[in-house]
């Protein structure tokens, strides 16, 4: 009987154009699946983790297919609604499925190669006179076997060795090869219980004689210590974390192994996992007020009719708990919930709330998790665990996840632009694709904002999505009072201190007074934006991108927040030499700074990117300023989102200029969004907040707007603008960066692809032309914006749009552009 002959077309987490096939050894036949990791080798020694998407007979017609390594897993890693999902992303953000599947898949799950050397079996044959270093590693290769990178740098002690063994490769007396290893390791500990000889109470009076005979006297504490922890008296015999027992007795691991080696104890090693989600559930969800047991009713009725529902509340009504009651609801049914949340900074206070509720059920997925937390949270939904991981919490990349039972999706804080993915591809948005997964799982999507993006607000309008509004603040806190802070005339007075005005400052002592707490936003982090030269004008650059550098006073160094380059404060101007260089505008760190002299008694924190880069430090800024150890919070748009603090009586938006003139068709909507958002953080239980806004444009509209809190007059304005210039959700918008290091090569290119797309889509191109920062990391850029109508027929046209110019990058002299393509940008 003949055997049957299988190929396997693989996903590879390259940007490559089409899936590439691979034969399936004979003896491999039986153990296949789609879904499955298998190893694979790309090149001529490149070896990679690629995931199964179709076995099937037939041979690729244009090269011959390589064999495949070796499988990692028994069942599929990836079901097939996910390759779906994959598929979807590369086709509606033009992209490749291996682009996906990179973002896709947690790291821990992807095989990292390391290069290995070993000895050539016929290198004694050869001729050579080798160094001392060289005639080292062979020694090393001789006794080992194998040797790494490290381990040749540990045996010459230098830290560079790759032209050495580069040598020897090239005498023939080494060859090296890629080893895959898994990255992903699930956590152990050791745990301790008494060994044979020492099971009884009587073997027990035998040791502790002999251990005193000996005088042995750490090993005596140590098992006197390992009893009382083991609850031995009370006939329970637990076994004891071996760290644990160290930590108590105070002793290192030699005492442990030579209690060991007599028998004494045994240690044995467990897989435990690294998830902090352990604790039970201490709280039913909270009963519902009479206005958000009405939105929940609205939203289960709306839920009969139509899938998608957007729950518009005002900051502070209380929608999180709507969200823990409709999560209740799906979890009686065995559904699995995933809820979204634009920042994991985001995710503490939920965490919290939900834990307290769902207990371990409640699992959370973010790129602030290590991998190993992460490729645990994804083992857990995949093996579809009852109990666990029920709820996953999480970031963009959670709605990437294995699921099997997906019922209810809630997207916290819709119009966010952190949904969108922005460098590098896939530049998805996760609201978006959220829904689409729903939509593969016939589950229920709920969009929760109290200001929702345009687009979305849109659809609900158009009776795409139901609309379910919250008027009122959970609990009776008031709405807070927006105050309008003209700043033209204190600047005239000169009652202006620093960046403050007398107004504001006034209005902090009083709170300060009464014990109340403030929060103030400023969308700049660092201390100063610009140092400029008073006598002639100029302002230090970025040496890699066209932007100018921000000082961060801490660090003492100038920065740019776009490349990272940074250096040392300038003490002159580099064009005309004066020394009259001043500082101009103001950052989160001058803020905090400022403070310090006018409210010395006060405890100020920063709350920025500067400020959370570490795992745990966004939380302890939170957690001091929710008990109260912190009375001033300073921050940026970190401090907008989703935050409910119980004392807060005074919020204080430093700049609202800056937000309202930023060149793009987006930063009115932006710029309302945020000042609501913070404003939405002010005001107490049987209080009314306050909110002061400093500007110098006291009478633009939108300022009117916000201090009346009219979110549909500020939506009908600003739709009226779009649908007259032709911007979303009219039309769908596809943006085309070019990127070069040479200027004129970008500039020929942009025109070159320009002229083409113009002959097909006339004036619904905008461009070529250089975006708002027209060099980033020494590359230049250049930007094309196409403008799709919303029908049918346009996914055809953007798909040609997308073909024609890579095409015209496959010209000799266009080769080394580099091409972002981003649909539905933001």
């Amino acid at each position: 009987m003949q055997r049957e002959t299988l190929f396997a077309d693989v996903i590879l987490p390259q940007a490559l154009p089409q899936l590439l096939t691979y034969r399936v050894p004979h003896i491999l036949n039986e153990s296949v699946c789609e879904g499955q990791r298998i190893i694979v080798q790309l090149g001529k020694s490149k070896l990679l983790t690629g995931i199964i998407r179709k076995l099937h007979n037939t041979a690729p017609a244009n090269y011959a297919a390589k064999y495949i390594e070796a499988i990692l897993d028994e069942k599929p890693l990836i079901h097939e609604t996910q390759m779906q999902l994959w598929e979807w992303i590369a086709n509606y953000y033009c992209c490749t499925v291996g682009e996906v599947m990179n973002a896709a898949l947690p790291s821990g799950l992807k095989l990292a190669s390391e290069t290995k050397f070993s000895l050539n079996p016929e290198w004694e044959e050869l001729q050579h006179d080798w160094s001392d270093k060289e005639e080292k590693i062979i020694v090393a290769l001789q006794s080992r076997g194998t040797i790494t990178l490290d381990d040749a740098s540990e045996i010459l002690q230098l830290k560079q060795v790759q032209t050495i063994l580069k040598r020897l490769i090239e005498k023939g007396a080494i060859i090296s090869e890629e080893e895959l290893r898994e990255k992903f390791k699930p956590k152990t500990v050791d745990y301790v219980t008494l060994g044979a000889t020492a099971d009884t109470e009587e073997k027990l009076q035998i040791i502790f004689s002999e251990l005193e005979k000996r005088k042995a006297q750490k090993q005596s504490d140590t098992l006197m210590i390992f009893l009382q922890q083991s609850a031995w008296d009370q006939g329970k015999r637990n076994e004891v974390p071996r760290l644990k027992l160290q930590e108590a007795a105070k002793v290192n691991s030699g005492v442990i192994a030579a209690m060991v080696e007599k028998n004494i104890f045994e240690v044995t090693t467990k897989e435990v996992g690294r998830l902090a989600i352990h604790l039970l559930a201490s709280d039913k969800v909270k009963s519902l007020s009479e206005e958000q047991f009405g939105a929940y009713n609205e939203i289960n009725e709306c839920f009969k009719e139509k899938d998608i529902a957007l729950l518009h509340g005002i900051t502070s009504s209380g929608k999180t708990e709507i969200y823990s009651t409709l999560i209740e609801d799906a979890l009686k049914t065995n559904k699995q919930v995933l809820f979204l949340l634009p920042e994991i900074a985001l995710t503490t206070q939920i965490i919290h709330r939900l834990r307290k509720y769902f207990g371990k059920r409640v699992g959370v997925y973010h790129s602030g998790y290590s991998e190993n937390e992460r490729t645990e949270v994804w083992n857990k939904v995949l093996s579809d665990t009852p109990g666990e991981c029920d709820v996953i919490l999480g970031a963009r990349s959670a709605l990437f996840l294995p699921f099997n039972r997906l019922g209810l999706v809630i997207v916290d804080e819709e119009h966010e632009q952190s949904y969108k993915q922005q460098d590098p591809a896939p530049r998805y948005h996760a609201r978006d694709t959220a829904i689409w997964l729903a939509k593969k799982f016939n589950a229920k999507v709920l969009l929760g904002s109290a200001t929702p993006s345009i687009e979305t607000f849109w659809n609900a309008k158009q009776n795409r999505y139901k609309l379910v509004t919250l008027t009122k603040r959970y609990g009776g806190i008031e709405i807070p009072e927006i105050e309008i802070c003209d700043l033209r005339p204190e600047t005239k007075a000169k009652t202006m201190k620093n960046n403050f005005s007398s107004h504001l400052i006034n209005a902090m002592q009083q709170a300060l007074n009464a014990g109340e707490q403030i929060i103030l936003f400023q969308n700049r982090r660092g201390y100063t934006p610009l140092w400029e030269c008073h006598s002639c004008g100029w302002i230090p650059q970025c040496t890699r991108c066209d932007v100018s550098l921000t000082y961060h006073k801490q660090a003492n160094l100038l920065k740019c927040h776009y490349c990272g380059y940074s250096t040392p404060p300038i003490q002159a101007c580099n064009a005309c030499g004066s020394k009259d260089v001043r500082m101009i505008g103001f950052g989160t760190e001058k803020i905090e700074e400022d403070l310090s002299l006018f409210f010395p008694e006060a405890r100020v924190q920063r709350l920025d990117l500067d400020t959370t880069r570490s795992k745990s430090g966004y939380q302890k800024i939170i957690s001091d300023f929710e008990s109260g150890h912190t009375q001033i919070l300073v921050g940026t748009q970190m401090v907008t989102k989703g935050l409910d603090f119980d004392n807060v009586s005074l919020v204080g938006i430093m700049n609202a200029d800056k937000m309202l003139n930023y060149p793009d068709f987006r930063s009115i909507e932006r710029g309302y969004q945020l000042m609501m958002q913070v404003a939405g953080r002010a005001g107490r239980k049987n209080k009314q907040g306050k909110v002061i806004i400093q500007t110098s444009a006291p009478n633009h509209w939108l300022l009117e707007m916000i201090k009346k809190g009219d979110y549909n007059a500020f939506y009908e304005k600003e739709i009226n603008e779009r649908h007259h210039f032709g911007y979303p959700p009219f039309v769908r918008m596809l943006r085309i960066t070019l990127k070069h290091k040479e200027d004129d090569v970008c500039d020929k290119a942009a025109e070159h692809i320009g002229k083409k797309l113009r002959a097909m889509l006339d004036d619904k191109l905008l461009g070529p032309e250089k975006p708002y920062v027209p060099r980033i990391n020494n590359y230049y850029l250049r930007q094309l914006l196409v403008k799709l109508d919303k029908r049918p027929e346009s996914n055809a046209l953007k798909y040609t749009i997308v073909k024609t110019i890579k095409d015209t990058l496959l010209e000799t002299e266009f080769k080394q552009i580099r091409l972002a393509i981003d649909v539905d940008p933001i």
